[in-house]
């Protein structure tokens, strides 16, 4: 089901009204925006539409569009009704490096000279309802709807050298491994790893050898990618 957050989304980046939900050559698309960009807004995992992004960016420009919920505040109901019968905030947030767990299974469409990835830090309200007890092995809530609150910051993403950018960290002098990574992120060793992954796959790093069984990285100086 649709929520009320990828609705909004879709109005806010669409060129006009009646680019919303385009039926193109043999897909449906979001929108389309000001600038003929075929618009996904995709608040699920992007490896889901990678397939999808490789097709279309084979001739077309194309602008991704991944919220990444940075506040949420959680509204409780009744089963079956609209009586809310509390709220509270989340604790958790997100940030912009939450984007890379996201590009895992999405570093074949990205980066692509046709392809902008766009990363919108998103406010939200989740409503959700309590499900019944005999569904004991699954969450013990089901999501009606997260509706849009706010949108805050918004960061594009071209090229590889893009995601280096987002480290916010020094070009390293020496040779690196996914040790280095988690303490100038200050992020644990299995987060630096998958930031190690993927920057190596978009071609941002290169491996140059390894320490034990540790795999060691250098920046690199041009636009790379793994095969």
């Amino acid at each position: 089901m649709e929520t009320s957050l990828h609705r909004d989304l879709k109005r806010i980046y669409a060129g006009s009204p009646e680019h919303v939900e385009v039926a193109f050559e043999d897909f449906r698309i979001d929108a389309i925006d000001a600038d003929g960009h075929l618009v996904e807004i995709q608040h699920a995992g992007l490896g889901s539409i990678q397939k999808k992004v490789r097709v279309l960016t084979a001739n077309h420009r194309v602008r991704v569009v991944k919220p990444l919920i940075r506040t949420k505040w959680i509204e409780t109901y009744e089963s079956g009704s609209n009586n809310k019968v509390k709220s509270r905030k989340s604790p958790r947030h997100a940030t912009f490096l939450e984007l890379f767990p996201e590009l895992l299974h999405f570093t074949s469409a990205f980066p692509h000279p046709n392809l902008i990835l766009e990363v919108v830090l998103v406010d939200v309200i989740e409503k959700r309802e309590p499900r019944p007890h005999r569904y004991r092995r699954k969450k013990q809530f089901r999501v009606l709807d997260q509706v849009l609150k706010d949108c805050g910051d918004s960061q594009q993403f071209r090229k590889a050298e893009d995601l280096w950018k987002l480290l916010n960290i020094p070009s390293p002098k020496t040779d690196f491994g996914t040790q280095e990574i988690s303490l100038w992120l200050d992020r644990p060793r299995w987060f630096a790893q998958q930031v190690a992954y993927v920057l190596d796959r978009c071609g941002a790093i290169r491996q140059v050898g390894k320490e034990g069984n540790a795999k060691r990285y250098r920046k690199t100086t041009r636009r790379t990618r793994a095969a």
